[in-house]
């Protein structure tokens, strides 16, 4: 676990890995932290060097004072590619590590050797604005509980989470005392305020870099119709839907998401599940 300095602000991130191996340098999505790899990493490290990063507002890095554009974020990761000296990686996210990976790539194509989308979109839509209003105005109230209800069974299919109540119930004692926090409820209004500006459609026509886009087929935050925009748009890139899957793909089919991240990167030439 490591640290540098970007723009006077404390930035956490995590290389683990042999050096001689392929890098991969995963993205968080909106809640999500570097722990939340956690599970996924011994899959990984056989295979891969990993470097996972906290964005501004998020986990052990720092907590901005007003609000920014996700360009903050690109920023944030073309400092620590060359803090590390990295010149080229492969680049996964979800979610809001999606719409960071999108626009990173836009701006840097020469830094990334293939991308991997996870129900993301290239732009925020009015839709998915007013899921982010929604959140916002929870959070003001600083209504733990509230802001877990308002949030979480969302990201979830229905089937997934009615078949893991126990689970689901397990997150919602870890989840609420998180979100109880006037500090925590602050960064995620900042972070859902970056993404309202996220726009990468005029880039995706002239992203030639290897991509596979996942989509799920019960994503209700980012439809599976955002994806196929997505392929259709981009010259090099395929897709591939997750069914019986809700927005948290990673939780719903861990071991698919793992197989999906080290087909594409390992195998030469077009991946297919």
């Amino acid at each position: 676990m490591s640290t540098f300095i970007h723009q006077d602000k404390t930035v956490f991130y995590d290389l683990q890995g042999d050096e001689n191996k392929p890098v991969l340098l995963l993205l968080n999505g909106i809640m999500m932290s570097t722990a939340s790899w956690e599970p996924f990493m011994p899959a990984f490290r056989n295979e891969l060097r990993v470097l996972r990063v906290d964005f501004f507002d998020q986990g052990q890095s720092a907590r901005m004072e007003n609000d920014y554009t996700q360009q903050v974020q690109v920023n944030l990761l073309l400092a620590l590619l060359d803090h590390l000296g990295l010149s080229c990686v492969h680049l996964a996210g979800i979610s809001y590590g999606g719409s960071v990976a999108m626009q990173f790539a836009a701006a840097h194509p020469n830094r990334v050797e293939k991308l991997m989308l996870f129900n993301a979109t290239a732009k925020t839509t009015p839709w998915l604005k007013a899921i982010g209003d929604g959140w916002n105005a929870v959070a003001e109230s600083r209504d733990g509980n509230a802001y877990y209800h308002i949030a979480i069974p969302y990201i979830y299919s229905p089937s997934f989470y009615n078949r893991n109540l126990d689970w689901m119930e397990a997150r919602k004692e870890k989840l609420i005392p998180i979100f109880s926090n006037p500090s925590f409820l602050d960064a995620m209004i900042r972070l859902t305020k970056s993404a309202e500006s996220h726009d990468v459609e005029a880039h995706l026509p002239t992203l030639d870099v290897p991509t596979l886009v996942i989509a799920s087929d019960h994503d209700f935050l980012t439809p599976p119709a955002e994806q196929r925009a997505i392929v259709k748009a981009m010259p090099n890139a395929e897709l591939v839907v997750y069914e019986g899957c809700g927005h948290a793909s990673m939780y719903e089919k861990p071991s698919l998401f793992v197989s999906t991240i080290l087909g594409f990167i390992l195998e030469d030439g077009q991946y297919t599940i």
